[in-house]
């Protein structure tokens, strides 16, 4: 099915599901207050509703961000926990049919505490996926060092793979052993609890990464557009575009060729890049001159000549535009790695465009993608506090009551 963008004007939100969870809470806690014989196996029960309920709004939600605005933090986030919410669920489906049919060994205690270990067992589903990705992560790395030698921008996914397995292997061997006292113990959950937490927020977060990042990287936009901005990078010393930009390049004449063709509706190509100390023309240029060879006529060509990083290509390419045109219809070419990143600038700038991504080596990728990674976790600092510290405050809390109410 082909990916519908910027077909919802409003914005969706999970007001709805933050109530509905607050009410179930509610609804637990009086459950568990009141008593009753089964009151733990109706609590799993209500869990795993619940979960399957998180699952299908977030999923639904993740699909409505998409329509809305592709390039966003919520469309990591949405789709990130809603495989945690999976994990829940699957979880408390199979204790509560084992409550079910071995009550006698499944007691009272197994609802809160598989609840309090929810984080630790989304690790363990997780772990062969973690596994093969760290492992052909390296395996890229290692030919990305050999083509292009040791720097340590071309060792960032073997950083992070080593960090990712590390983790796992770290919870597990010391949650392996806790003994001494209750207060001991209950210090030790805390420590790995907060621990799990705090890796499942970001594998959820890598996990949001990759599916947004594939699916930026295809999208094809539709050919209704007027401008198409190309985005610069690093070029030859002697003025002439890398494989890299002229990937990008290429992407934007075969992307007007096709529009084009299908549609006869002709478009504008934005050349944006600056230039740097040691190049001896600007980006723009080299752009214009590569798009020129292809046989582009020069009335089609604007350059942007004065930006800098991606951010102030979006900045400055939008300047020009709505200086010649209200409401124009853009779509922008980067390499596939950097399209969703792209995206997030061009929204910041209050540009709705649409990216489309060249290919590039399949060594190079992967640790680029990483990058991009670690870059998109330098955006909307607060808000990665507010749910993350939530994240924490709710483990730590839950590991509390179990200890005291048990």
């Amino acid at each position: 099915m082909k990916l519908r963008l910027d077909i919802r004007d409003k914005k969706p939100d999970l007001y709805g599901l933050l109530i509905f969870s607050a009410a179930i809470m509610l609804a637990e806690a009086l459950v568990i207050w009141k008593g009753g014989e089964h009151k733990h196996l109706i609590t799993c029960i209500m869990t795993a509703v619940y979960s399957l309920i998180a699952v299908i709004v977030l999923l639904a939600t993740w699909k409505a961000q998409i329509e809305y605005n592709l390039y966003s933090y919520n469309t990591i986030f949405y789709f990130g926990f809603a495989l945690f919410g999976l994990s829940v669920l699957i979880t408390h489906v199979t204790l509560a049919v084992m409550m079910v049919r071995f009550p006698d060994t499944y007691g009272r205690t197994e609802a809160a505490w598989q609840l309090l270990g929810s984080a630790k067992t989304y690790m363990v589903y997780t772990s062969p996926f973690i596994l093969i990705f760290s492992v052909a992560l390296c395996i890229s790395n290692i030919s990305l060092i050999r083509h292009e030698g040791r720097r340590f921008v071309n060792i960032l996914g073997i950083i992070l793979s080593f960090l990712m397995v590390g983790g796992i292997v770290l919870l597990f061997t010391v949650d392996m052993y806790a003994s001494g006292s209750q207060r001991e113990v209950m210090m030790h959950d805390l420590w790995v609890n907060t621990f799990a937490a705090v890796y499942l927020y970001f594998e959820c977060m890598l996990a949001g990464v990759i599916v947004a990042g594939a699916m930026a990287a295809r999208y094809d936009p539709e050919k209704n557009k007027d401008y198409v901005v190309i985005l610069g990078c690093s070029m030859r010393k002697d003025g002439t575009p890398t494989p890299l930009l002229k990937g990008r390049i290429d992407r934007a004449v075969e992307f007007y060729e096709k529009q084009k063709a299908e549609t006869g509706k002709p478009l504008c190509f934005i050349c944006s890049g600056g230039q740097g100390p040691s190049e001896i023309i600007s980006e723009s240029a080299c752009m214009k001159n590569y798009l020129l060879s292809r046989g582009i006529l020069e009335d089609m060509i604007i350059e942007e000549n004065r930006s800098t990083n991606t951010f102030e290509n979006m900045s400055f390419s939008k300047e020009i535009i709505e200086s010649r045109q209200k409401d124009a219809k853009i779509a922008f070419s980067t390499t596939n790695y950097h399209v969703f990143r792209s995206g997030l600038f061009a929204r910041r700038v209050k540009m709705r465009a649409v990216g489309m991504g060249a290919r590039t080596k399949w060594y190079f990728w992967p640790n680029a993608a990483v990058r991009e990674f670690v870059g998109l976790l330098t955006n909307h600092k607060l808000k990665q506090v507010i749910i993350l510290g939530s994240m924490i405050v709710f483990y730590v809390a839950l590991t509390l009551l179990s200890y005291n109410y048990y």
